[in-house]
């Protein structure tokens, strides 16, 4: 009985990896997953992101499901693969798009599960993306999207980078358009959809300390033999360096975006 209690306990508590105290997790969930003392950003699921954001909205796209065109198989089977990243995150694929209300602005939105196959794009988050881009053109309404991705999805081969140019035709929609495009990059931003959309936005926004590259700082340092400067490939790295417009606290997200939105429309 003790032991069961102990259990039972440990779940509502989280420690904080940067300033390591132990926070009540739903307190924590209430503050949109980041710490109270220290401000540092803990993983938030997409779910929780689009809730946060939106109000009165609904999940489009659905029917997209991830494939399995290679019948690919290293340790286990790519489906069961899919099966279990479905289950353990409760999603259907790595990229979930919804429409809704940011503020008085009528938006679509895009948010990546990085706990879905480390929110790698294959074939059916680049359909997704490219209808809500299609969608977001044809409504005149913005779009938004919020990256957490390693990267292309390695079981789908081929078909996988193919996405890296679908994406980009979907946001050529949008500029030729003229509907505005805002992307919001977080922990971590990496590969393929760095390498595509992620930069691709006329607003570039990141979430503090965001790791944000194409290869790793550690793949990096093996290849080229020397030390990378200190903060190399982090969010605030890359704003003075004039590669994002802006670094944003979680919690200022939602007012940050809505005036954007107010100069950009």
């Amino acid at each position: 009985m003790i032991f069961f209690k102990r259990k039972e306990e440990k779940k509502l508590w989280e420690k904080c990896p940067n300033c390591k105290n132990f926070l009540y997790l739903p307190e924590l969930i209430e503050n949109l997953r980041v710490c109270p003392l220290c401000s540092h950003h803990f993983y938030l699921p997409a779910k929780e992101r689009i809730s946060s954001l939106l109000r009165d909205y609904k999940l489009l796209f659905e029917e997209v499901k991830p494939s399995d065109p290679l019948n690919f198989k290293d340790r286990k089977p790519y489906k069961d693969r899919l099966k279990e990243a479905q289950k353990k995150t409760g999603v259907s694929e790595a990229l979930l798009v919804a429409k809704g209300y940011l503020g008085e602005f009528k938006v679509i939105l895009g948010a990546m599960e990085f706990n879905f196959i480390g929110g790698s794009m294959g074939t059916a988050v680049g359909e997704r993306f490219l209808r809500a881009c299609e969608l977001a053109r044809e409504e005149k309404i913005p779009f938004i999207v919020i990256t957490a991705s390693g990267g292309a999805r390695m079981q789908e081969g081929i078909f996988s980078l193919m996405q890296m140019v679908r994406t980009l035709i979907g946001v050529k929609l949008l500029k030729e358009g003229g509907v505005p495009y805002i992307s919001v990059l977080t922990n971590p931003t990496m590969g393929g959809v760095s390498a595509s959309f992620a930069f691709m936005g006329d607003v570039i926004l990141a979430e503090p300390k965001a790791l944000i590259g194409f290869a790793g700082p550690r793949v990096i340092e093996q290849t080229i033999k020397e030390k990378l400067p200190e903060g190399f490939q982090t969010a605030e790295f890359l704003q003075k360096k004039g590669q994002i417009d802006l670094v944003v606290d979680r919690r200022n997200l939602k007012e940050t975006l809505i005036k954007i939105l107010k100069i950009l429309t």
